[in-house]
Parts: structure tokens; sequence; C-alpha cells
């Protein structure tokens, strides 16, 4: 049984100042604490039912027996920081900054100023899904360990590395060449399929600021047929990556 002391400080990862004075951060649902214990991720400890632990005895031989707590899902809507609760929840260590950014060769999502934890999660799990394994974060952007983040991620947390740096520093540092994605770039049909860059993607609401529009290689847009005005990030992104990258 889990002592008071241990759920609120559970709790207490919800926030973003204390998840950075620990250095922890919290994974909640089935999948994703599934698939970040095969992945080798730095898991602490799990808290989950009886049931869920019956059910996942393979899996949790990875962990040692004192990092599996059984709890009740009492406790769990306690610590949760879901509307709907999981069955089970995992404590990780965050791994250590890398000061060294991508460097010749690499695909690159860089993100500047996304606010929505689960648009960052998403495009996480878009990155993952395209093979992108670097994403570079303006330092405004909403915190990647975000409980929701994490969650939209659906594992892919596990698979993709993700540094922090000032965007238009990056961007003149850099000899990869950039696509900023902008309402009046060039069409990305036009555009072959890339095998390194840095595809920019900007606020749900502003875009890319113009010193970062202006720091890229290219400017570039997904052709609109109708009448939207614009498209979500997380589904810009997805859109950008498949037509660039496939």
């Amino acid at each position: 049984m889990l002592s008071k002391a241990q759920i609120k400080y559970i709790q207490s990862l919800q926030h973003k100042k204390n998840r950075q004075k620990s250095s922890q951060y919290i994974a909640e649902g089935d999948k994703i604490v599934q698939e970040l214990i095969m992945a080798g991720m730095p898991v602490k400890a799990v808290y989950a039912t009886a049931e869920w632990i019956a059910g996942h005895g393979e899996v949790l031989k990875k962990l040692a027996a004192s990092a599996v707590y059984t709890v009740e899902e009492q406790a769990l809507k306690q610590m949760s920081a879901l509307t709907t609760p999981n069955k089970a929840m995992a404590l990780l260590d965050m791994p250590a900054p890398n000061p060294q950014l991508p460097g010749k060769g690499s695909l690159v999502l860089a993100l500047e100023a996304i606010q929505d934890p689960g648009n960052m999660g998403t495009i996480i799990r878009i990155a993952d899904w395209f093979g992108i394994r670097e994403i570079v974060c303006s330092p405004d952007c909403v915190d990647v360990y975000n409980p929701k983040t994490i969650q939209a991620t659906m594992g892919s947390i596990a698979r993709v590395r993700i540094s922090e740096a000032d965007m238009q520093s990056f961007l003149e540092s850099t000899e990869l060449p950039s696509y900023a994605a902008t309402l009046h770039g060039q069409d990305i049909t036009g555009f072959s399929r890339l095998t390194e860059g840095i595809i920019l993607i900007g606020n749900e609401g502003r875009g890319l600021s113009e010193a970062v529009t202006a720091a890229a290689t290219h400017q570039i847009t997904i052709p609109r047929l109708g009448g939207a005005e614009s498209l979500n990030a997380a589904v810009a992104t997805g859109i950008i990556c498949g037509r660039l990258l496939i």
C-alpha cells in the first residue's frame, strides 16, 4: 500500500516546476507503460492494479520486484492527471539534457512555441512514425514531460530524442537545410524527398516568428483546396512529413 507521502509526490509531478526539481515524470496507460519498460527507459516504479500486474508478468520481469506497487483504483485516481485514470502508471527519470544538437545527415523536426500538450505529444508520435529521431523545441514550447503530452505520444517518447534550443540561433549555426511551414511558401508537392534537413513548425495560432522564418533556407506550404484558414499544427506536421519524407 502506498503511503500518503508517496501519493502526494506523484501528484506533485503534475506540475512542471516539481518535474524539473526532481528530474522525474509520470506516464499513464496500459500501452505506454508497457512500451516504456520494453524500450529500456529508466522506469523507477510502476503503480498498477492487481489485475493489471497479473496480466503483465512478462513485461514486469524487466523491473525489480520492489519497483512494482499494487494499488487500488482509488489511489490511481488520486495520482492521475487524467479525467479518466488508467489501470497503470509509471514513474521515470528524465534523460539528461544532451547539449549536442543534431548535425549533418540528420532529419529534424524543430518546434517553435507549441503550446498544446496534445499537439506536442501527437507531433512526437508523428516523428516516430516517419523515422525522425530528433526534435528540437524552443524554450517557450509546452513541457514535453507534461502528463497529457506523454499520454498523447502513445509510447513514442521512448524513441525520439528531444532537445531544447533557441530556434534562431540553432538555424544560424547549422549546415542543414531548413523548411519553414508557412501559409505563403513554396508548394510542398514541388520538393523532392528529403534525406536530411529541418522541418520547422510554429505556434498553433501565430505560426513561426518572422525571425525564425527569415533564418530558414526554404519556406514551404501545403496547397489549400478549400476555404479553411489554417491547419492544426500536428495535422500540418503529418501532411508535410508524409509528402517530404516518403
